[in-house]
């Protein structure tokens, strides 16, 4: 017991103090690889301290759910980083750790947003909520999908048991790997609104998703709101490389194998806000009405990655 604990600790800490280095990190390669000096990898534990000392500005025609939405984004965020394997095969809530459940805590942060987004009465909030659900309405069955690929395969649709069951395989010994990765990689873009989806480092009107849902928001409502979001980049992250990538992880036995999984998860994350970094300065924003297009895409990937399971059976 004290050692699940300990763990259990641990796997929050590194998702909760680790997701605004990795928003950092991001931030940062992006802009040497535009030839900019850019920001430090650290600016955002700056940002978020500068957040939390101001004072919350809340419009009066707003009620509980705009205040409570912050505080549902960070729980959800949160208990998350208790049901993925993160440094180990076996996480925390490994008895409710199943894709369904994870599935199910994205949504619930998502319609938490989308309720604040028009609990504050402005059109830009109106607007982030109706695009937000409409993407998230075609990201989840996505998720789903292909991460069955892999539960058929496992022969269990929990989580640590996946990574255990794969840890040891070629990651390119089976196709539908491949195109369960690819729909995965799509939606992860999708849902924490990056490009082609949705352009974090803008304010503009007419394009923004994200933003327009947290413009009303201030003070540290802010900051829970921008946390919650750096976390959900960094779950992310972390399901595609350790579902994907299961090396490195092993069953909880002591400070050397935790210390082995924090590692192998640190070198795989750098892979991937690589690969993202290279991603978004090489491509420009989709226009809205071509974003249904790129995640039924997606779901087609994740569908043929389904397929894949039977065929080479």
């Amino acid at each position: 017991m004290s050692i699940g604990i300990a763990v259990a600790v641990l796997q929050i800490a590194i998702v909760g103090l680790g997701a605004p280095l990795l928003v950092g990190t991001l931030r940062t390669l992006k802009a040497r690889l535009v030839g900019r000096r850019g920001p430090s990898p650290w600016q955002p534990y700056a940002d978020l301290r500068k957040l939390l000392a101001k004072e919350a500005v809340v419009s009066t025609t707003t009620s509980w759910v705009f205040r409570a939405t912050p505080y549902a984004l960070v729980a959800t965020l949160l208990t998350t980083a208790l049901i993925v394997p993160v440094m180990t095969v076996r996480p925390p809530l490994a008895f409710a750790g199943n894709i369904i459940l994870l599935v199910y805590l994205f949504m619930l942060g998502t319609f938490f947003l989308a309720l604040a987004g028009l609990d504050a009465g402005s059109a830009f909030g109106g607007m982030g909520s109706s695009r937000e659900v409409a993407i998230a309405a075609l990201a989840e069955p996505t998720v789903i999908v292909a991460v069955f690929a892999l539960a058929l395969r496992a022969n269990s649709i929990d989580l640590g048991r996946i990574v255990e069951r794969f840890g040891g395989e070629p990651w390119l010994a089976n196709p539908a790997h491949l195109l369960a990765f690819a729909a995965l990689f799509i939606v992860m873009l999708a849902e924490t609104g990056r490009l082609p989806v949705d352009n974090p480092a803008t304010h503009l009107e007419l394009t923004m998703i994200h933003e327009a849902m947290v413009l009303e928001y201030s003070g540290r409502y802010l900051a829970l709101v921008e946390w919650a979001s750096a976390m959900k980049l960094f779950v992310f992250m972390t399901l595609l490389a350790n579902l994907f990538v299961p090396w490195g992880l092993a069953e909880p036995t002591g400070p050397t194998t935790a210390l082995m999984g924090v590692l192998a998860l640190a070198a795989k994350l750098a892979v991937l806000t690589t690969a993202v970094a290279l991603l978004e300065t090489a491509v420009a924003k989709l226009r809205l009405f071509r974003v249904p297009e790129l995640l039924a895409g997606s779901f087609a990937l994740a569908f043929l990655s389904l397929m894949a399971v039977f065929v080479v059976r």
